[in-house]
Formats: structure tokens, C-alpha cells, sequence
């Protein structure tokens, strides 16, 4: 059995779990989140847990029965209390500038970069430099940050570039001087 899988889930108070024909549908009060499982689970509710099962044994069941638990997981920690993604921009003149439409950066290219955010992401932007994007979508917030780090990976001389807050940049020797 799945490691995962077997474990449950824990409902705080203030978040509501209603499951309909294999849609499960998340409200707290961050917001709400719906999922539709995979076919071969189902989710046994209680008032204050969930449990997801396998319909049977199968190679199929088996790998959507962890997967079904870690995203029911999600969805539950996201409503309750979100999840938030730490960016960080290094190098000389690269900034970043929040504004409504979204994302304004200067990234070192002839032209400046407006990146629009989705709906359900909020980002703010401390010391030009840092930027931490927050939402209860978990998946959608890696995506984003994942988009924003491709419009400049940090390169392995310097480590300019965008990075996340947690990565660290393994840095390669340049070229030797004439000697």
C-alpha cells in the first residue's frame, strides 16, 4: 500500500469538504479550490479527516492513490493558510516592479519585461530584488514561479539571473588570466 496514500488527511476548522461524483470541492477562508480525482480512488469522508482509497490493486490504482492524496492535501493547506514562492533577481541593474497589470522587470535585455500574473496569484516586490508570489493553488503557483525563473536562469559564472530564494547556484571556475 501506499505510504502516502494510507495516510489521512486532517480538516481544520473553518474549511468545508464536499465531495460530488468524484469532484471534490475545497471552501475555507482563503477561498475555494475543486479537484476531479482519478477514476480508480475515492475519498471516504469524516468530520474532521479524509481518506482516500483504491477501488483495487491494480499498477493504475496504485500510482493515483498517492498522487489523489497529496493533491486533496493541498487543496486543504491552501484554503486554510496558502502556499507562497520566494523569486530572487541578482545582478547589476536587474530589478523588478509590481504593477496592476503585473509584473514589470528589467533583466538585462534591450527591452524591458511585462509578465502578466494569472488569477489567483498575488505577488509582491521587496527591494526590487525580491519577489514572493502567493496563492492556495499549489500547482498553479509553482507554475508561475517556474515561468517567471525561465525569462532568466541564473548562469553558473556570475549566478545572474532569477533564482528561487531556497536554490543554490553551483558556481564554475571562469577562464584563467595571461600569465
Amino acid at each position: 500500500m501506499s505510504r502516502i496514500g494510507k495516510r489521512s488527511i486532517t480538516v481544520p476548522p473553518g474549511v468545508a469538504v464536499r465531495i460530488d461524483d468524484g469532484v471534490v470541492h475545497v471552501e475555507g477562508p482563503k477561498g475555494a479550490l475543486q479537484e476531479r480525482l482519478p477514476s480508480r480512488v475515492r475519498v471516504e469522508s469524516a468530520p474532521d479527516s479524509l481518506r482516500v482509497l483504491r477501488a483495487d490493486d491494480s499498477r493504475e490504482a496504485r500510482s493515483q492513490h498517492g498522487l489523489a492524496q497529496r493533491l486533496l492535501a493541498n487543496m486543504v493547506k491552501g484554503v486554510h493558510t496558502g502556499f507562497s514562492r520566494t523569486l530572487e533577481i541578482v545582478g547589476v541593474g536587474y530589478r523588478c516592479e509590481a504593477r496592476p497589470q503585473g509584473l514589470y522587470m528589467s533583466l538585462g535585455y534591450s527591452h524591458p519585461i511585462l509578465f502578466q500574473l494569472p488569477p489567483g496569484v498575488q505577488a509582491k516586490v521587496e527591494r526590487q530584488t525580491v519577489i514572493t508570489l502567493e496563492s492556495i493553488d499549489r500547482q498553479l503557483i509553482g507554475e508561475v514561479a517556474a515561468t517567471i525563473r525561465k525569462l532568466r536562469p541564473p548562469e553558473p559564472y556570475k549566478g545572474k539571473g532569477i533564482k528561487y530564494a531556497s536554490e543554490t547556484i553551483l558556481r564554475k571556475a571562469g577562464k584563467t588570466g595571461k600569465k
